[in-house]
């Protein structure tokens, strides 16, 4: 969510900024602008809504400094004032985060004789270094004792009108990376932003101060100069672009038998599995996650506990970082994260490592925070994913942990890996145009599914109403007759996951009871099932693979299906309303 650029150097920054914007659009926003210096002036753009709305109201002009960002609203309405980037006094700058002590210090501030015209943390961040350099013209120092005043996360990119030199930036918990080329220096908070001009970066660390010209870059530590090291980001920029496809997500859809089967290939064919973690060692996992990385662990709840004999508890970490924990020595907390950055994951890993426990980190983003912080990591590696609605990297987390589970059972009935990138192949060719058509005259749609199977609906669920809009509900199968059922009424859709041979009997006779109270039912299931027809109104037949890898084949037509449902609805697949990519403040 937000995202940042900042450039100085010999060329023209204003094109840069507003191409690094463009690269940065996955990440969810609201508003977007820049600000440039020029003849020691700060001449600062904003709008409303889509970059294109920016980059039309710019003039033809020339700098050789700026900072960029898109905005996603957390203080104030969604309007020009409210948009960064924000100047106060000598100060303009770009936030991504949140100052949680933001109302604290602008009183205090009101009360030195500063006005403010926006709602924003932002914009008091930028008058409390306004009024911090008014006493001391040092900004080096200034910048370093923020981390004494701002409680909360921020990442921070700085220009002052009389330093037309210089770029600064700052950061907390809000990641920041600085890239370097022969043509200038960048801050950005994502590779993406800069890719077009260099692949090589620092990562700034917390409390952290950089200073940038276009020669140079100096990172300081409470105002000692530091070493870092120069790292390279391996990405192909063809990754990022659409190609034939309409839509990112149904690239990367379309990217799913590939990208499994480069895992396949590295840790089963190459037989590199022992070199995935041993959770033999441990006696409980406990698995932290948010949105379709904790569906992805409850899928990995099921699977380790039932081949691996371990217990797994699954908790969205916006609640386990706050309850009471019970771990030792003998559990592993699992974080499970595509940007490798979300903050209330991260916040899961550092309380665990607080308690001494082992961390595991499955992230695609390489050197990520949580790649970096926890005492193990598995990459991924799905590659670039541009829709916000992630698929790809999904799939790749939940092979990942029925990869560990594997390991575990040495099980070789399980080991239908080799089969698994033909079976995806075929599915992600499927289309379901009929059935989308019906989904998307609805306004309310419910999955049902037990064990594995609910797990499966959760996340189909959250694909649909994430980039169609439609109210969609998941509940387990057994539950219904609990309450929920009085919600079925003539017509009304249910998808209904049965791929669970073990229970198949109990969510059939589930299925039947709604089919009695007029539900239209759209059933979910492998072929060697046989359903009978009269327990639904069209099917969804599935090819049979080992149980291990059924989840990775039953989630392919239902993300087709809400992909078709969105297009037929005309809504923004790749950046759905509200959301963002990657969620970096609590």
């Amino acid at each position: 969510m937000c995202g940042i650029i900042g450039y100085v150097g010999n060329k023209n920054a204003i094109p840069i900024l507003i191409e690094g914007l463009k690269k940065l659009e996955y990440r969810g926003y609201d508003s977007a602008g820049i600000a440039y210096i020029k003849n020691q002036k700060i001449i600062t753009k904003k709008k409303k809504g889509k970059i294109k709305n920016l980059e039309t109201s710019l003039e033809d002009d020339n700098s050789n400094i700026g900072i960029g960002h898109t905005r996603w609203a957390t203080h104030g309405k969604v309007n020009v004032t409210n948009c960064h980037p924000h100047t106060v006094g000598d100060i303009t700058l770009v936030h991504n985060g949140i100052i949680e002590n933001y109302e604290k210090l602008k009183n205090e501030l009101l009360n030195k004789g500063y006005n403010f015209k926006s709602d924003t943390d932002s914009e008091v961040a930028a008058a409390y270094i306004d009024y911090l350099y008014k006493q001391d013209k040092d900004i080096l120092k200034v910048l370093n004792s923020c981390k004494n005043y701002f409680k909360g996360s921020y990442a921070l990119g700085i220009i002052l009108h009389d330093k037309d030199d210089s770029l600064y930036a700052l950061r907390k918990d809000s990641p920041l990376i600085i890239g370097i080329s022969k043509d200038g220096n960048f801050i950005a908070s994502d590779m993406p932003a800069i890719l077009k001009y260099t692949n090589s970066y620092l990562l700034l660390d917390n409390d952290e101060v950089a200073v940038l010209t276009k020669n140079n870059v100096l990172v300081y530590n409470n105002l000692k100069p530091i070493t870092k090291k120069t790292l390279t980001f391996d990405y192909n920029e063809e990754e990022s672009l659409k190609d034939e496809y309409e839509h990112y997500m149904l690239k990367e859809i379309n990217e799913q038998p590939k990208v499994v089967k480069e895992f396949i290939t590295k840790y089963i064919d190459n037989k590199q599995i022992d070199k995935l973690p041993n959770l033999k060692k441990y006696n409980k996992i406990d698995i932290v996650a948010c949105g379709s990385a904790y569906h992805a662990g409850l899928i990995g709840k099921y699977l380790i506990e039932e081949f691996g004999n371990i217990e797994v508890n699954v908790e969205i970490a916006s609640e386990y970082r706050y309850k009471k924990l019970f771990i030792d020595n003998k559990t592993l907390v699992i974080a499970i994260s595509q940007s490798g950055e979300t903050a209330d994951t991260l916040a899961c890993v550092r309380i665990a490592k607080e308690y001494g426990v082992d961390t595991l980190g499955i992230v695609n983003v390489v050197a990520s925070s949580i790649a970096r912080e926890v005492d193990n990591v598995i990459y991924i590696n799905a590659g670039c994913e541009i829709a916000v609605a992630t698929t790809k990297a999904y799939l790749l987390q939940v092979l990942t942990l029925a990869t560990l589970a594997y390991n575990l059972a040495h099980d070789d009935k399980q080991n239908d890996f080799s089969k698994l990138p033909i079976i995806l192949s075929k599915l992600v060719k499927q289309n379901y145009y009929d059935l989308a058509k019906k989904i998307a005259k609805q306004e309310h749609i419910f999955f049902i599914g037990r064990n594995i199977d609910y797990a499966i609906a959760l996340e189909a669920s959250l694909k649909l109403k994430e980039i169609s809009y439609i109210h969609s509900e998941t509940y387990a199968a057994g539950e219904l007759k609990h309450g929920s059922i009085s919600l079925i009424d003539k017509g009304r859709i249910v998808i209904a996951i049965v791929t669970k041979k073990s229970i198949a009997d109990k969510t059939i006779s589930n299925i039947k009871e709604v089919k009695a109270r007029g539900a239209y039912v759209v059933l979910v299931t492998l072929k060697s099932l046989n359903i009978t027809s009269d327990c639904y109104d069209e099917i969804i037949v599935i090819d049979d693979i080992c149980e291990l890898l059924v989840p990775l084949i039953t989630i392919i037509p239902l993300q087709i299906l809400a992909y078709e449902v969105a297009k037929i609805r005309g809504c923004d697949i790749d950046k759905p309303r509200n959301l963002a990519k990657s969620v970096t403040v609590e």
